[in-house]
């Protein structure tokens, strides 16, 4: 076997080496922590050139040197949920009954849309703290728009949804072409907006929805494919495997074909068998409730839509990009300015369809629509999850793990009777910790020379 070696042009690197071992190219480059030039070099090693004929050891190996390098992902919030279900249920026995998690998976959708646009801001380092007006107004728009004008339900929840786009584009405008910060520009978008719902919905600050219009209806407790809910459930679970396996071994086709580091068969089955059982399970739980909602169906769904974008768009890589270095990304040819808006109305949007949801679950434009705590969850779930505040690091699915904590919470106190504010106490206090871990962990990456 030869050893290929190449140079990696850089003050802080030294060459790496190129080896080829069990159909695997492995690629092992030491670079010295940037703020600190004369310290000892580090091995930077890519989790698919893991030394894999160690087995289970390599892998064990790689978890080890992430955890003190400060990479920890999901594994606090995993952890974190584990606890938190494991006490309520040692609590009341109800806790993680089928009609209680399925509960869970509902009324978690609605914030959770709101997380997810709040996912694209927080990857830029920024904030928007009108998302929870912008989802008041998104249903009271929509409540107006069918039941004082007689409009489409179809054509007004397009029209609700391009409004809140345009309003976050409109945020989005002020901060990077005007230079207003987004904390200053949200946070008149939070009042203005609020205001805008009270005036329209007027002295009775409420308007009735009827719960047949197509997405209120649709939006509502009922399940995916209505009277065939099991036949749903498992046909959802089935159709997750088959597009993660069908993804992972096309991947693992495309960068064999290139010639670059690839995750091997053995690694992609034990991932897609680990996903089987875990949506199976969870179909079959939810099958013993009322089956699998389509708030729930909607919101997983845009969940794998958006990990896509940012993962496998060149949109989603200046977004990170953006997050990760303003100037870098500037000299590296991308339109800042126009991310950033774009970023802003793609929150906005999303806290419009989260709207909808809360329209859904109630039938009705209110003035409690995105008001109370609505905001402060929807930012606490992204953070909760894993998204980092400074920027530059995280995932949409941090949204789901995020909202699976916060409701989990609030559901396991309702049980239990406590009080509104045990829960805000007990929130803060998730949320807090979940900043502290961040912080961690990015001291831990710069010690590493990784940040």
């Amino acid at each position: 076997m030869s050893d290929t070696s190449k140079t990696v042009k850089s003050e802080s690197s030294k060459p790496g080496k190129v080896e080829k071992t069990g159909g695997v190219i492995e690629d092992q480059t030491t670079v010295a922590p940037a703020d600190d030039p004369t310290a000892a070099p580090v091995s930077v090693v890519d989790p698919r050139l893991l030394v894999r004929e160690e087995g289970f050891k390599g892998y064990l190996t790689e978890f080890k040197r992430k955890v003190k390098g400060g990479e920890l992902g999901q594994i606090p919030v995993v952890i974190g949920l584990i606890v938190i279900w494991t006490i309520f249920q040692a609590k009341n026995d109800l806790f993680l009954s089928a009609d209680n998690l399925s509960n869970i998976s509902y009324f978690m959708s609605a914030t959770g849309m709101l997380a997810i646009g709040l996912v694209f801001v927080l990857l830029l380092g920024e904030i928007d703290l009108s998302v929870g007006s912008v989802s008041g107004l998104a249903s009271t728009l929509f409540a107006v728009f069918v039941v004082d004008h007689t409009m489409n339900p179809w054509l007004s929840l397009v029209l609700t949804i391009i409004t809140g786009a345009g309003i976050g584009a409109l945020h989005g405008w002020f901060f990077a072409k005007i230079g207003v910060p987004a904390f200053v520009v949200t946070l008149a978008g939070f009042l203005g907006w609020n205001g805008l719902m009270l005036w329209l919905l007027g002295s009775s600050g409420t308007i009735n929805i009827p719960s047949d219009s197509g997405p209120v209806h649709l939006l509502g407790q009922s399940s995916f494919f209505m009277d065939q809910a099991i036949i749903g459930a498992y046909l959802l679970a089935g159709l997750a495997v088959v597009l993660t396996a069908v993804g992972n071994f096309g991947e693992q086709r495309r960068r064999r074909a290139a010639g670059v580091p690839f995750r091997p068969t053995a690694e992609i089955l034990l991932r897609v068998g680990a996903l089987a059982v875990a949506s199976f399970l969870a179909a079959s739980v939810l099958n013993n409730a009322s089956g699998v909602s389509n708030a729930l169906v909607i919101f997983l769904a845009a969940l794998v839509i958006v990990d896509f974008v940012l993962r496998r768009t060149t949109y989603g890589r200046k977004v990170f990009a953006v997050g990760g270095g303003i100037e870098a990304a500037r000299r590296a040819g991308i339109n800042v300015p126009m991310v950033r808006i774009t970023v802003f109305a793609i929150s906005g949007g999303f806290a419009a369809v989260g709207g909808m949801f809360f329209a859904g679950q109630t039938a009705s434009a209110t003035l409690n629509a995105g008001g109370g705590n609505t905001l402060m969850l929807a930012i606490a779930a992204a953070v909760i999850g894993g998204t980092s505040l400074f920027g530059g690091r995280g995932t949409v699915w941090s949204a789901l793990l995020g909202m699976l904590v916060i409701q989990s919470i609030q559901t396991g106190l309702d049980l239990l009777n406590m009080n509104t504010s045990i829960q805000y106490m007990i929130t803060g206090g998730v949320l807090l910790g979940a900043v502290v871990i961040d912080s961690i962990s990015r001291k831990s990456q710069k010690a590493a020379g990784r940040g």
